[in-house]
């Protein structure tokens, strides 16, 4: 997957963000949900570029009713989270994942990103994944890929918390094992047990997509040890802005805008919201999505000049 960097818009004009930083998740009983037209509103006047889908009923449900919601808002579409059951010899993923790509190619869209879901509600629990399972996952990996490439668009998997690949070791299964990209995410690799510096610095090849997040490493420490479930340790704020957490941003995005990356850098921090901001009632300190953000915005914009002036 070699990429280059002939006309590669600056970075700083490759920042996206995503609906669940707004807490708005597929999750049922994630937390409060905002609407569109708050969130669309709050991305372009933080600077954000460009916006993921979010999940099915985000948005409206036509490919062009997609497009055109997004245009009224002036932002690009980037790509969409699409967690399918992949695992299962009985299951064909195809159809929910060309779904999504009718959306995509309406909007202008460029990437479609594959989870591989347990087949259960949530990312608190998962199950174990036999030689078949594999041996499936990876066959169906390849063919989303190749489906794809046949509509101009760029397939990822995007290990996850929960999901059927999430560990470092599960990861690089997916590396040896199948043609597809890789979606980055720093936050739910470095949970999941893997090493994302690692994974940026060896494999940049492979990176397609990337989500960055900035991790409480002692949250993340409770959820592979069992003491936490993943969504309490996201409600208790697991997640922060960029530069305030254990992720080296600097040193992954330096390894892969230096391999030729030309993509988008989506702000992707999971959160929970217990009740709507604006309302007095609703308990304070847990989280602002607007302040984080800003506040991850203006971070990788600072490592953004750092890298320019090093060039």
């Amino acid at each position: 997957m070699t990429q280059t960097t002939t006309s590669r818009p600056p970075l700083t004009q490759r920042i996206a963000g995503a609906p669940i930083c707004w807490g708005v998740c597929e999750v049922p009983g994630w937390g409060f949900q905002h609407e569109p037209p708050l969130v669309l509103t709050q991305m372009r006047e933080l600077g954000l570029a460009a916006t993921e889908f979010g999940p099915d009923g985000f948005l409206p449900d036509s490919p062009q009713g997609k497009a055109d919601t997004l245009a009224e808002y002036g932002l690009a579409a980037v790509g969409q989270f699409v967690p399918v059951v992949l695992h299962d010899p009985q299951l064909d993923p195809l159809p929910v994942v060309e779904a999504a790509m009718a959306g995509l190619l309406a909007a202008g869209a460029s990437t479609v990103i594959i989870a591989a879901a347990t087949g259960a509600e949530g990312y608190d629990a998962r199950p174990e994944m036999d030689e078949q399972g594999w041996s499936t996952l990876l066959a169906n990996l390849d063919r989303i890929d190749a489906e794809a490439a046949e509509r101009g668009l760029t397939a990822t998997l995007h290990p996850h918390v929960g999901t059927m690949v999430e560990s470092g070791e599960e990861t690089d299964r997916v590396l040896a094992g199948s043609r597809i990209g890789l979606c980055l995410d720093t936050g739910h690799l470095l949970i999941g047990g893997g090493d994302p510096v690692k994974v940026a610095v060896e494999h940049p090849d492979r990176i397609a997509h990337m989500h960055l997040k900035d991790v409480d490493i002692a949250w993340a420490r409770r959820v592979q040890d069992g003491s936490a479930a993943y969504t309490d340790a996201v409600a208790a704020g697991m997640y922060v802005a960029l530069g305030e957490g254990d992720v080296d941003v600097a040193a992954i995005v330096s390894a892969v805008e230096g391999a030729g990356y030309t993509g988008w850098y989506v702000l992707e921090q999971d959160t929970i919201l217990p009740g709507d901001p604006a309302d007095p009632a609703t308990p304070k300190g847990s989280g602002d999505p607007v302040t984080d953000v800003r506040t991850s915005v203006a971070h990788l914009t600072s490592i953004a000049e750092s890298l320019a002036k090093g060039a």
